[in-house]
């Protein structure tokens, strides 16, 4: 195939765009996620959705896109009021009420997989795929329906842009203002399941998690601001999808879904290494550099003490002496200072020199 036949294929193109789609809607509501700490809520949400997706089934009779992907939402839903429920009227904490959500959806959604496997319906082929994923099955209409769910999540994100991000940052502020705090927090948890909703198709219930998290968290890395880091998760998120469906299109017989994730992850490897301030990298620099710093100031600090113990502003100190104190060598921290015009290297005496006598 030619780069224009390429370019040109259908499933490549449908690939493509949902790929771009998914990790639009990811980006920018994961970053929400994040900064609320409930990086799990995805996890969470993407394992709920299977049961949606096996009832919406059940209800079709058919494997009918519409229906299955209205079936996770609600699931997904479900589960997050049920979550919220209980971490707001009990003494558990977030990730317990995350873990059992997690745990019972997902139980019963293999239950009622299990279930379908056993009924004499020809279309239930392929329905376990939304355990992991099959992009190469993504139909022109379902991008119309990740489309339509795509551009109603981002419609919500910026009509309520200034409620989410205070209730992000200072919900407790925002409950003084009077907003109705509760209410936005099952607003934005039901919009992650819509971004779930959108990925099951291209990457899967289990995968799905990462999709959500790992956009927002490599641009947390690089941006102090809210506006900065949704957009750029959500550049992130689409860069890494699309290069992920190229390159499953170019490498025949590689999953999308897994390529995609491993795409996304590798900009969060990158940005936690190198981001400036933030990065591994430039931490090991600024720490190396704060330790050299201290050493400089432990070693003029004992050259005044024993400048003032002797009484003399001028006393000349021997680098052995230097060095007996401070148990290391400190010829590299006298030199820096030096330099630096705080400690005056001086000259080593002349040896004494014995003169003969006449009488020799």
């Amino acid at each position: 195939m030619t780069m224009l036949d390429w370019l040109q294929d259908y499933t490549i193109q449908n690939v493509v765009i949902g790929a771009a789609l998914l990790g639009l809607i990811s980006g920018v509501l994961g970053s929400f996620a994040v900064l609320r700490k409930q990086s799990l809520l995805g996890d969470t949400l993407s394992h709920a959705a299977l049961p949606g997706v096996c009832i919406g089934f059940i209800i079709a009779g058919t494997r009918n896109m519409g229906s299955i992907l209205l079936g996770a939402l609600v699931s997904g839903a479900l589960a997050a009021l049920l979550m919220l429920v209980l971490t707001r009227n009990s003494r558990l904490k977030t990730d317990a009420g995350l873990g059992i959500t997690l745990s019972t959806f997902f139980a019963l959604g293999v239950v009622l997989l299990t279930y379908i496997q056993g009924m004499n319906n020809a279309s239930q082929g392929g329905l376990d795929s939304f355990l992991f994923g099959q992009a190469a099955a993504t139909l022109r209409s379902d991008l119309w329906i990740m489309g339509g769910i795509t551009v109603a999540a981002l419609g919500l994100v910026a009509l309520l842009w200034k409620e989410f991000k205070l209730v992000s940052f200072d919900p407790g502020f925002a409950a003084s203002l009077g907003l109705p705090v509760v209410w936005l927090d099952v607003l934005l948890t039901v919009m992650i399941a819509l971004a779930v909703v959108v990925g099951l198709q291209m990457v899967g219930v289990v995968l799905m998690a990462a999709m959500v998290i790992a956009p927002a968290v490599a641009a947390r890395q690089w941006s102090h601001r809210l506006e900065g880091m949704v957009t750029l998760a959500a550049v992130i998120g689409v860069s890494g999808g699309i290069f992920g469906a190229l390159l499953s299109a170019l490498s025949r017989g590689l999953a999308t879904g897994p390529l995609i994730i491993l795409s996304v992850s590798s900009v969060v490897l990158v940005s936690l290494l190198f981001a400036p301030e933030r990065g591994f990298v430039w931490e090991a620099v600024r720490l190396r550099r704060s330790r050299r710093r201290l050493r400089y100031q432990q070693v003029l600090t004992t050259l005044y003490q024993l400048a003032a113990a002797h009484a003399d502003s001028t006393y000349r100190s021997g680098q052995g002496m230097i060095d007996t104190y401070h148990g290391i060598s400190t010829q590299r921290a006298l030199h820096k200072l030096h330099r630096r015009g705080y400690v005056v290297h001086h000259a080593p005496p002349p040896k004494n020199r014995i003169r003969r006598g006449s009488g020799y």
